[in-house]
């Protein structure tokens, strides 16, 4: 059985995956709006990974005994002011979603929820990996500067993305 305060925390942790859902598809359609579709699939494809991370929690608090609870969320931006500004807000973003994973972790540890840690420890893997994913993005459109062709070459890798979701054994 899980602990009403993790509980709590996890239920908490669905609205901001879901608030980062809609973050990410949001940005999408700003880059759609200024005519970058493989910028947007990139976008769209963390809208997926988020919306599966959000039942992921969502799910492992049922299998725990507990109770699920669907939260409002404030809507999200929908202008930015360039493409590495989209980037650049998606980096701060990550690293916010880290520090609440983190949160949940040290909660799960001073609760002694041990099933609590291990399940975690998927997130505060992933959280590296997203991480590392936006900030090598910031990074390629910072060395392109103002190169349309560089802009064209990166619009077309990231249109390549695909969603893979998680194994269920994770």
């Amino acid at each position: 059985m899980i602990s009403k305060k993790i509980q709590d925390a996890f239920n908490d942790q669905v609205a901001a995956e879901f608030y980062s859902a809609y973050l990410y598809l949001s940005m999408a359609s700003y880059l759609e709006s200024i005519d970058l579709p493989g910028f947007a699939n990139w976008m769209r494809i963390q809208y997926q990974e988020e919306v599966s991370h959000g039942m992921k929690l969502f799910d492992y608090v049922i299998e725990r005994d507990g109770r699920a609870i669907v939260k409002a969320f404030d809507a999200p931006p929908s202008e930015w002011d360039s493409i590495l500004n989209v980037f650049e807000a998606s980096y701060v973003h990550e690293q916010k979603v880290t520090g609440l994973i983190n949160d949940l972790m040290d909660i799960a540890i001073e609760e002694k929820d041990h099933a609590s840690q291990i399940f975690l420890q998927w997130f505060v893997n992933e959280q590296v990996e997203e991480e590392a994913s936006v900030k090598a993005i910031v990074q390629q459109l910072k060395l392109l500067g103002d190169s349309k062709g560089g802009l064209f070459q990166i619009d077309r890798e990231l249109g390549r993305r695909v969603f893979t979701p998680p194994a269920s054994s994770e």
